[in-house]
């Protein structure tokens, strides 16, 4: 009786979409090692450029041949706006649009030369970071059950840090710039969030164009080198970045961030039953606790909703 009385509150709530798009999202990217792993014999700032590159060609075409209108109008919506916001709008994007050439570019190092479970705890991190900027930054408030769920996401990476300090460390600074990225689409008003998507990874092109002659190795000669990174641009970037960005229109960032743990929690059982990775028990018993966290985190969240906080 309990099930159908939830089933049905949810079902009245005006923004369960934004939660399917979140959700959708992360374990999308749970799955981007079969999209990377197959390139790892590649450097990887040539996975991170030609990636960059097809994204923003095939963003810029989606919007000129099928989304005037939708360009039109945000054009026009953003130069409504008072010249010190519109400035301050620029700002974000192009902050953000950093955080994500530093996030990127980390995350492909980590996940083809190091491990996919040390890919994997970047973003256990990354949702205990995204809490605490979304409550210092935005001011979001958490229930007593959600700072629960936090303290028990917190002693999970702690359990998995302990062996492996050095690569938790770096993993915390690829965590850091995502979790930021994050909260800062909260402050960033553009309507369009597929024409803010494309912005974004156009400025991030721009960013990294000055040093593709430099840093570039012999373009590869290779088509599946081609058509793996069509699959990456396609169904691991342009795809989940979108929902992300949907998502946060209608749920906040702590929310989102806690929803990040479903991308790690699929990447481990890849590295268990795919890669053959070796496992331990502490590292069983730290995903078991992040798995609580998710669950204990979104009942709080469910609570908070039906009391109309």
């Amino acid at each position: 009786m309990y099930f159908i009385t939830f089933a049905s509150n949810f079902q009245r709530m005006k923004f369960p979409k934004y939660y399917l798009a979140a959700v959708t999202a992360f374990i999308i990217w749970g799955f981007f090692s079969f999209g990377l792993k197959p390139l790892h014999s590649y450097p990887s700032l040539d996975i991170l450029f030609y990636r960059v590159f097809t994204c923003t060609l095939l963003m810029i075409v989606i919007n000129l041949s099928f989304r005037r209108k939708e360009v039109k109008l945000t054009r026009e919506s953003f130069m409504t706006m008072p010249k010190k916001e519109r400035r301050n709008q620029w700002l974000l994007i192009g902050a953000s649009s950093l955080l994500l050439t530093a996030n990127w570019g980390l995350f492909i190092f980590v996940m083809n030369h190091i491990s996919v479970k040390a890919a994997s705890f970047a973003y256990l991190v990354c949702p205990i970071l995204t809490t605490v900027f979304a409550f210092m930054i935005l001011k979001e408030k958490l229930s007593k059950l959600q700072w629960f769920a936090v303290f028990i996401s917190i002693t999970s990476c702690t359990i998995l840090a302990y062996n492996s300090l050095n690569d938790a460390m770096f993993s915390i600074v690829v965590a850091a710039t995502y979790a930021l990225y994050l909260v800062l689409q909260k402050r960033i008003t553009m309507p369009d969030r597929f024409v803010l998507l494309t912005l974004q990874i156009a400025i991030v092109a721009l960013i990294l164009l000055p040093f593709y002659p430099a840093y570039s190795s012999t373009p590869p000669a290779e088509s599946m080198f081609y058509i793996y990174i069509l699959i990456i641009a396609v169904i691991f970037t342009i795809i989940p970045m979108f929902l992300n960005l949907f998502a946060m229109k209608g749920i906040n960032s702590s929310t989102v961030g806690i929803l990040i743990y479903l991308n790690p929690l699929f990447a481990f059982m890849l590295a268990i039953f795919y890669y053959k990775e070796d496992i331990s028990l502490e590292q069983i018993l730290a995903y078991s606790l992040i798995l609580v966290s998710i669950v204990v985190f979104n009942i709080g969240s469910y609570l908070k909703m039906k009391r109309g906080e």
